[in-house]
């Protein structure tokens, strides 16, 4: 795909009332001091200094203006290959569009903020499940009590016991450990920061059911921690013998470490963790809120790095873990921290956040307005087409009934009932998803295609992107039309141009080198080391390693020539090797004939300078008559208020 930026001039910013001003007119066109000063920030970040730099800026925004303007005329923008490349940039830019970029960075200020502190929480879960079906009203109910039963002082850990259908419940009493930013589901982590500690939150209802949250207590964030382990692991159902056995050998794997043997090699002897078992018991790592309170506890217990633990016992058996280091969480927001944090907002269902927001963003911009009639109307209509049920009582709705309007288009009953029929089950197949869950996807799914489809009228940063991109391959084409292939197929028109100007082509001072170019620096330094003690034997040295060696020969101004060091350049000398950085290849040269200042240059010498000027030549020349039959008119006393 092509490319090509002209966002290559402007100026600094100025009084905003003046921005709107017309800088200078092409024909009937006209270009504002706003555009012409957008431009220049992008790739310039130091003012004006005087009238002339300003002229000059300007000669060339202008010319690029023509150029453009001629390939307009020319009807280039038609071109498939052009319309294409608009449409996959198109294409790649969208999905960057499809969130509310500030929401965006808000949520990755949230984020960093809460990383700052755990949070000890305790939980209440009530499903919707109840009785081996979904009864909601039931579940509320349930909620209700246990709320009450904590409103009125009953300790958090009976109520859970009673209540809570967590399944850790039975061995944790509802305390869940724990937590920090991305820990829980956005909806709960919210809940979880917004309970003041000791405190015990509202209810909350979640997609599967409602939740009750108690603030255990706060503590500065702990960050990452890095360990290794050693897991005895038995089965769950395994017999008393079985389980004492493990506790006896995790007790005798503890003293011999104890004793100075290593851990590592002990994990890799003795471990049921499969996958650190073969990196010497290293687990990957983790931050709170990932694994098991009495594991994460059980770590953080341990005073220093290098520390070890006692045998202790969770659900998948007996561990030793081994501390290495806690990396704590970010003290300040630099721009790598907040790269991260908001690669994983995204990655997160908190970016639905910023989505929501983009939606009403767009439903108010498209004027959304919604039909006459009810939810309850809609969902018996549906359940008529989809579960074949009848209504009960009168119902107006039809497949032809209007449910919304949105910028003009009517979105009618059939596109909602085709789209819930095929979105009604969910992804795992294993339950329905619930109307209004439905109708909130069918309402997001609607107002982003028609964002989709209209966004260069809706968003200006992303019409100014794709235009700068659009302007840029119109460039690039027309460029290639008038200036930049013919400069190189006329042969003849090359010929007169050097002929006409051929004392401009002359040599510097330069000497004609055999030139390596090697894969590596240790193949230049070990060849640049055998030529300078045998140069006669140059090929052969470089052919013997012609797997790592490319050698090509000419004439090159002293200045041209690779070498690392300002050594004297002469007859018989090899430079030494020039070492690229970038993927550490080298470059030296041998001197086999020096040449003085003032040659002239053949043709096939200079023909790359050549067709540089010739292209310049050209593009003068082209310009010059764009001006005639574009006329640019330039308000100078606007011009004349951009130099500071």
């Amino acid at each position: 795909m092509k490319k090509f930026s002209l966002a290559v001039f402007g100026l600094l910013l100025f009084a905003a009332n003046a921005t709107s001003q017309t800088l200078f007119t092409i024909g009937n066109e006209s270009v504002s001091i706003q555009e012409f000063l957008k431009a220049y920030e992008k790739n310039n970040i130091n003012p004006v200094k005087n009238a002339k730099e300003l002229q000059g800026y300007l000669d060339l925004y202008i010319a690029s203006k023509l150029k453009i303007k001629e390939a307009k005329e020319r009807r280039l923008d038609t071109l498939p290959q052009i319309i294409n490349d608009l449409q996959g940039l198109r294409n790649q830019l969208m999905p960057a569009y499809l969130t509310d970029k500030e929401i965006v960075n808000k949520l990755v200020r949230e984020s960093f903020d809460r990383s700052k502190k755990d949070i000890q929480l305790a939980h209440i879960f009530i499903s919707f499940i109840q009785n081996g079906k979904a009864d909601t009203t039931i579940a509320l109910n349930k909620a209700k009590e246990a709320y009450q039963k904590l409103q009125k002082g009953e300790a958090f850990a009976s109520v859970a016991k009673a209540y809570s259908m967590d399944p850790s419940v039975a061995r944790n009493n509802g305390n869940v450990g724990f937590i920090t930013a991305f820990s829980l589901p956005y909806e709960l982590e919210n809940l979880a920061y917004k309970t003041p500690s000791g405190k015990i939150s509202t209810i909350h209802r979640s997609v599967n059911g409602y939740h009750i949250f108690k603030n255990l207590g706060e503590r500065k964030a702990v960050g990452k921690i890095k360990a290794a382990q050693i897991l005895i692991a038995f089965p769950s159902d395994s017999t008393d013998i079985a389980k004492a056995d493990a506790k006896k050998l995790a007790d005798s794997i503890y003293n011999k470490l104890l004793k100075g043997d290593d851990f590592g090699n002990m994990a890799t002897a003795f471990s049921n963790d499969v996958i650190s078992a073969a990196s010497n018991g290293l687990i990957p790592e983790f931050g709170v809120g990932e694994f098991d309170p009495v594991f994460e506890k059980a770590v953080l217990s341990i005073a220093k790095d290098g520390g070890i633990t006692k045998p202790f016992l969770t659900a998948h058996g007996w561990h030793i873990v081994k501390r290495l280091g806690i990396t704590p969480p970010p003290a300040t927001q630099t721009e790598e921290v907040l790269s991260a944090l908001k690669e994983k907002v995204e990655e997160s269902d908190r970016i639905q956040t910023a989505k929501d927001a983009l939606v009403e963003s767009i439903l108010k911009m498209g004027g959304y307005t919604k039909g006459n009639y009810t939810n309850s109307d809609l969902w018996r209509f549906t359940d008529s087409l989809l579960d074949y049920k009848t209504f009960g009582i009168k119902n107006d709705l039809t497949s032809q009934s209007i449910l919304f309007v949105l910028d003009n288009k009517s979105i009618t009953a059939k596109e909602w009932i085709d789209f819930a029929r095929i979105k009604r089950i969910n992804e795992s197949s294993t339950a329905v998803n619930a109307y209004n869950e439905l109708w909130n996807e069918f309402i997001e799914q609607t107002a982003l295609s028609y964002y989709a489809a209209n966004i260069e009228n809706l968003n200006p940063a992303f019409k100014e992107q794709i235009s700068e991109f659009a302007e840029g391959n119109l460039f690039f084409e027309i460029m290639q039309e008038k200036v930049w292939n013919p400069a190189q197929a006329d042969t003849n028109a090359l010929k007169q141009f050097y002929n006409a100007n051929r004392s401009k082509y002359t040599w510097k001072e330069s000497a004609d080198v055999i030139l390596f170019y090697t894969s590596d620096e240790p193949a230049a330094t070990s060849l640049q080391k055998q030529i300078s003690l045998q140069p006669s034997n140059w090929k052969k040295f470089s052919d013997d390693q012609s797997e790592r060696v490319v050698t090509d020969s000419g004439r090159l101004e002293l200045t041209q020539i690779p070498s690392a060091t300002n050594q004297p350049l002469k007859v018989g000398v090899v430079t030494q090797p020039l070492v690229n950085n970038a993927d550490n290849t080298a470059t030296f040269a041998y001197v086999l004939k020096l040449h003085p200042a003032g040659d002239e240059r053949s043709f096939d010498e200079a023909k790359g300078l050549v067709i540089n000027d010739y292209q310049a030549e050209l593009e003068k020349r082209w310009v010059e008559d764009l001006k005639k039959r574009y006329p640019v008119k330039i308000n100078q006393a606007a011009l004349a208020s951009l130099v500071k």
